[in-house]
């Protein structure tokens, strides 16, 4: 299960609004005039680790994918709130940074899909097409899975009130992680499995500080892609798993139908958790989707 992508990525550090962001840069096995650059926004609590299973299945193109701001290896902002519209600044200050035009394609996993879609939704024709993979389509302390939702923000609430030792403890603490781990896979692989609760223990705790925690927490169960679905002015290619119990199915029919420009690929038996379980499906829709929609 182990991804070895050394041969293809280099890791970097550029200053952003005075933050210094670790990036990784994948190239193509080889340029082509098709090749485009994906810039990939990680969801919430992971790093660029995760979506590396998407990426080895996609040697055609250039990736490059930060760390965001107080995950992995990249230090908190110091000035700004850890929010959607924090999120979405640092985007734009990223992709002026390394110089990236508006031919380039963005892509946000969970999380990274309300980022994403509100960044482009700000800022029109800054980036082309766009790509959602588990997008959350409504507030997560709506539906059936509200309780769930309430459940979370009592926890992070608890953590942050705690003495710091202790709420630090409780938000890295193995046996919780594990059962969010446990949750979201939906996989009978037990290979597959542990690597999954692997790449969680490994890199889920891997954040700044319990406050920016806190912070983009807040951002994550109060921001929806559905919230400007309706001006997103891009072809939309949402990526879904039938048995998402976070991004459920009928809202990501419902988002579809708000999406002026949008295609819906469900991939089946498999939950939040697509970049893990099944990238291979994912991979080839995106490569479907991108052939369809070149550069202007």
């Amino acid at each position: 299960m182990a991804v070895d992508l050394s041969a293809r990525s280099g890791t970097h550090t550029v200053e952003v609004a005075g933050t210094a962001v670790r990036y990784w840069d994948y190239a193509p096995v080889e340029w082509t005039p098709a090749t485009r650059t994906i810039v990939m926004v990680h969801g919430f609590r992971g790093d660029h680790h995760g979506l590396e299973r998407v990426v080895e299945l996609l040697p055609d193109h250039r990736v490059i994918m930060p760390d965001l701001p107080g995950f992995g290896a990249s230090p908190a902002f110091e000035h700004t709130e850890h929010s959607v519209d924090g999120y979405g600044e640092f985007l734009a200050g990223f992709l002026d940074a390394l110089a990236l035009g508006g031919n380039t394609v963005l892509l946000g996993h969970s999380f990274g899909s309300i980022v994403a879609s509100h960044f482009v939704a700000a800022h029109p024709g800054r980036t082309f097409p766009l790509i959602l993979v588990n997008p959350i389509a409504a507030p997560a302390l709506e539906g059936s899975q509200g309780i769930m939702a309430k459940l979370a923000v009592s926890y992070y609430w608890a953590a942050a009130r705690l003495p710091a030792p202790l709420g630090n403890a409780l938000l890295r603490n193995w046996a919780i992680v594990h059962v969010m781990s446990m949750a979201m896979a939906k996989t009978k692989d037990r290979t597959l499995l542990a690597f999954i609760h692997g790449q969680h223990h490994a890199y889920f705790s891997a954040f700044a500080n319990r406050d920016m925690l806190l912070e983009s927490f807040r951002a994550s169960v109060g921001g929806t892609v559905r919230q400007v679905a309706q001006q997103l002015a891009v072809p939309v290619l949402l990526i879904a798993g039938a048995e998402d119990q976070i991004a459920t199915l009928p809202n990501q029919h419902k988002l579809m139908e708000l999406l002026p420009d949008g295609e819906l690929v469900v991939i089946g038996g498999v939950g939040h958790l697509i970049h893990y379980e099944t990238p291979q499906p994912a991979a080839a829709a995106i490569n479907n989707f991108l052939e369809r929609h070149p550069a202007p």
